[in-house]
């Protein structure tokens, strides 16, 4: 079959041929200002949560085994690997050894930009003319996309940082910064530094869909900016909705255990 259709001419995924078989481009519904109208509840699907980079299954916790275990994927990175300088590398290494108590995520803090848009939750887009907010399920994070004129960058850093945002054609660019260097990008120990920049782009590719990238850029710890892409799924319930997740009462052992009184003291 698939000989068949590139004997044919026909357009396949990543072929570069068959041009003329492609889809026109999509034209997304119109907000009041004429932009693309992103409103809605959206979600990833994927493996990018666990992990950026090509990884197989591997086990959970040996307390929880096969309950949390990690499933294998595929690279959403540009090239296939993140350009680590080599000092980063080995941090990255340290990190993945102890994901399962180090992860900012599993202690219920925010998870940062871009990992707050792929992790296994839903977030809501609501979309007015000169802000844009951006509500995840996870822990109620949530961050504020100005389209007016603000300063370019915050007096503190913070978790989810300073998100500006323009309009290119029909794409939502939104350029970040400002960021601590307290979050990771996946559970696998990826970080950065407190020099972290993110531009994000947000592109309509269909009724109930977004496609999303994010270049990342850190001087301190990566030797160049790179790119991860993925789609974003709108949610089909009919009374879709974020439900509260109160993040700390599934981590109080974590947080918390060491404080434990000891009963044989």
């Amino acid at each position: 079959m698939v000989l068949a259709a590139v004997a044919a001419g026909a357009w396949l995924p990543g072929s570069g041929a068959g041009t003329a078989a492609q889809a026109p481009a999509y034209s997304a519904p119109r907000f009041v200002d004429g932009n693309p109208d992103l409103n809605g509840i959206w979600q990833a699907l994927g493996t990018a949560h666990w992990d950026l980079e090509a990884h197989h299954a591997r086990p959970g916790p040996p307390q929880f085994g096969a309950l949390f275990a990690e499933p294998g994927g595929l690279s959403y990175v540009d090239g296939g690997t993140i350009p680590y300088r080599p000092w980063a590398a080995a941090r990255k290494r340290e990190n993945f050894a102890q994901r399962w108590t180090l992860d900012p995520e599993a202690k219920c803090y925010m998870p940062g930009v871009p990992r707050a848009t792929y992790m296994p939750f839903p977030f809501h887009i609501v979309q007015s003319t000169n802000k844009i907010l951006i509500v995840y399920e996870f822990a109620g994070a949530q961050r504020t996309i100005h389209l007016d004129e603000v300063p370019a960058t915050y007096p503190i850093d913070t978790w989810m940082g300073h998100s500006r945002g323009r309009w290119d054609g029909d794409t939502l660019v939104v350029d970040a910064n400002s960021f601590n260097d307290q979050t990771w990008f996946d559970r696998a120990g990826n970080f950065h530094s407190n020099a972290l920049r993110v531009v994000e782009r947000y592109t309509p590719a269909g009724p109930d869909r977004l496609d999303y990238e994010a270049t990342i850029e850190d001087p301190e710890v990566f030797t160049r900016p790179w790119t991860l892409r993925l789609p974003l799924y709108r949610r089909q319930e009919a009374h879709a909705q974020l439900l509260e997740f109160k993040c700390v009462e599934f981590s109080e052992e974590l947080l918390y255990g060491h404080l434990r009184a000891d009963p044989g003291r």
